[in-house]
């Protein structure tokens, strides 16, 4: 016998998961908003600030073997509320680091904890899609890009009444709180799948397939945050004014693309979707290098944001229909193997521009975003 949940429960589980999401995306964008504020407090150079900020990616990719085995352990629901619970309270520690060595310590804890609610509540996410029946994981992250741009607004406006980063982050945490005691009580029971997962799960061959397929996404993706305003300044030579115009072409586009994704793959499949993808991420890089002017470099990037927008979602939804691994150690084998992606893409820029200049390495970053369609066009689909 099939249990039907009545379509009021779905929505109740949708709505109460996209909070979390919200959270996680509200939180990382108060950080990321004053980084220039905790620079000045601690008196950095560009290049300490840089060594700084890679203890973030570095608690990240230590996090996400144990928050793959956590899930698998105790349940998504479990490790997602722990985790929102965590992350925003870490802002507090980042808002008082007083010397680098406590920051760095603070942004390791934080890129860990941060991983604990990416692993759990995109694990609630795949059960949620799997009532539903159809792709709706796209939505979710859509949700999180929604909610950086929020986070961002709020930021302007605690910069405007003089707050301290310490005084920011304490209003976002309890914010935070309240949005979790609101929502956690109607977020999934219990997750799909195996449960039992060791530490460290060898991904099966299809979702290092995956992690592939988002390797090269993330390149791309790396590269817009870290290096668009580098391409406008340096190889377009715009005012500095105008700098940040491929940067919000690109956010914008990838917000979109989400909430319109999920409806897209039900109309042309998840395949077909990724391999679109991969081909509209390389001609967006390719016409900011053929052209290298203000208008076609602003196209540009904004068809960089469309091509990544689904990418992650779709994957994701695809390894937690793995039938080897259970969702939460498959997000994490994937997210292990694709974050370096995110991890190497901006130092591997630098260093081709340095050999050869911008162009050239935005020219390499765009085959490696075809890559996705190469990839996709091998996979065998859940």
């Amino acid at each position: 016998m099939t249990l039907t949940i009545p379509l009021s429960v779905n929505r109740t589980y949708r709505i109460a998961v996209s909070v979390f999401f919200f959270i996680a995306g509200f939180v990382f964008a108060s950080w990321a908003s004053r980084i220039p504020d905790i620079k000045n407090q601690l008196q950095l150079s560009d290049g300490g600030l840089g060594s700084v900020l890679l203890a973030l990616p570095i608690g990240l990719m230590t996090g996400l073997p144990l928050a793959g085995f956590l899930v698998s352990r105790f349940g998504s629901k479990k490790i997602m509320i722990a985790g929102a619970l965590l992350y925003p309270s870490i802002l507090l520690l980042l808002g008082l680091a007083a010397t680098p060595f406590q920051l760095v310590a603070a942004l390791f804890m934080f890129g860990f904890c941060g991983n604990l609610l990416n692993i759990a509540v995109n694990t609630q996410a795949i059960g949620v899609e799997a009532i539903y029946g159809r792709s709706i994981m796209a939505s979710f992250h859509g949700l999180w890009s929604l909610a950086g741009f929020s986070g961002a607004a709020v930021s302007t406006i605690m910069l405007s009444l003089k707050l301290t980063p310490f005084e920011h982050f304490v209003i976002i945490s309890i914010a935070s709180a309240l949005l979790i005691f609101t929502a956690y009580k109607y977020t999934l029971p219990q997750d799909n799948g195996n449960a039992q997962q060791p530490l460290f799960a060898k991904p099966d061959k299809a979702v290092l397939k995956l992690g592939l397929i988002v390797f090269g996404c993330l390149v791309c993706e790396g590269t817009m945050f870290d290096w668009s305003g580098v391409y406008f300044d340096k190889v377009l030579n715009v005012p500095a004014s105008y700098r940040t115009i491929g940067y919000i072409a690109f956010m914008s586009s990838m917000a979109s693309g989400r909430f319109v994704a999920d409806w897209l793959v039900t109309k042309f499949s998840v395949k077909h979707m990724l391999q679109a993808s991969g081909i509209i991420i390389a001609i967006g890089l390719l016409t900011a290098v053929i052209f290298p002017f203000i208008i076609p470099a602003t196209i540009g990037f904004l068809l960089v944001g469309i091509g990544v927008s689904s990418v992650v979602p779709l994957t994701y939804g695809l390894a937690g229909k793995s039938t080897t691994m259970s969702p939460g150690a498959a997000l994490a084998a994937l997210s292990t193997v694709g974050f370096l992606g995110f991890l190497l893409g901006p130092p591997l820029i630098g260093f081709i521009a340095q050999l050869a200049g911008l162009r050239w390495s935005f020219t390499v970053i765009a085959f490696l975003g075809l890559s996705t369609t190469a990839l996709a066009s091998k996979m065998k689909m859940y």
